[in-house]
């Protein structure tokens, strides 16, 4: 998965290039995220995320294992935004809430606070306070909208090491199986969305106490089971498909 999916122009932010620069909020339109089928999810949002998406995961390379919620069954289509922008469930994944800024790897300072230059709400210079809030003070200080983003950034990276590490605690306990999820669609045809991983319950249950006691004590088994009892969510995606191309024929 790509994770620059929705940003056009990232950038690195820069006192002096963006002295002037304004952000405004999303404030609620995420048309940006129509396109995307399935974000990164970091673990401590595994329990929320749960009540709304399938989460599953994706296999990148022999061992790297990441989880993403299901946003849709097929593909370039979110079928959580709507045609007005808004997101239409009560939980947003953090993937999305950072927009438009992002991190990116430094190979001088380890990470770098990027900005979407592309996205509609960004003005580099020259703008009103009807364009946002500036991302710098006149000192050269951030000002309180970059300030909140790096710090959500900050956060966001911090609980997504976690889940690297928790993925890969499963896959040393060989705990992932492949899923093929095969859809029919009310108004007919087949779907088949192939090489989703889940967690393999049965493996789960097998494990010798230690290991089963590290994860418990971890937090993470927490985390397994929202998995698992999120894969129902499948049924309401499958509804949620139904309904887009019932108002796409009527249309």
């Amino acid at each position: 998965m790509a994770t620059l999916m929705f940003y056009g122009q990232p950038t690195p932010i820069n006192r002096n290039k963006h002295r002037d620069a304004r952000i405004r909020s999303i404030s609620g339109d995420y048309s940006f995220a129509k396109g995307t089928n399935s974000v990164l999810l970091a673990g401590v949002e595994f329990i929320e995320a749960s009540k709304e998406y399938p989460i599953v995961f994706s296999r990148l390379g022999e061992d790297r294992y990441v989880p993403v919620a299901l946003l849709g069954l097929r593909n370039e289509e979110n079928l959580f935004v709507g045609e007005d922008g808004a997101w239409d469930a009560r939980y947003v994944p953090a993937f999305a809430r950072r927009y438009p800024f992002i991190l990116a790897r430094s190979e001088s300072s380890g990470y770098t606070v990027c900005v979407d230059e592309a996205y509609s709400g960004f003005t580099a210079s020259g703008g009103s306070d009807d364009d946002g809030e500036r991302l710098f003070t006149d000192d050269g200080e951030n000002g309180p909208a970059l300030q909140r983003a790096v710090d959500f950034l900050s956060e966001y990276q911090r609980q997504y090491a976690r889940v690297e590490r928790f993925t890969a605690h499963l896959a040393e306990l060989d705990l992932f199986t492949e899923l093929t999820a095969r859809v029919q669609l009310p108004q007919g045809g087949r779907l088949a969305l192939g090489g989703l991983q889940v967690v393999d319950e049965k493996k789960l249950l097998a494990l010798d106490d230690e290991p089963a006691l590290k994860l418990f004590r971890q937090g993470e088994l927490a985390w397994v089971y929202s998995h698992l009892a999120s894969l129902t969510n499948m049924n309401r995606l499958v509804s949620r498909l139904s309904a887009r191309q019932g108002s796409e024929d009527a249309a």
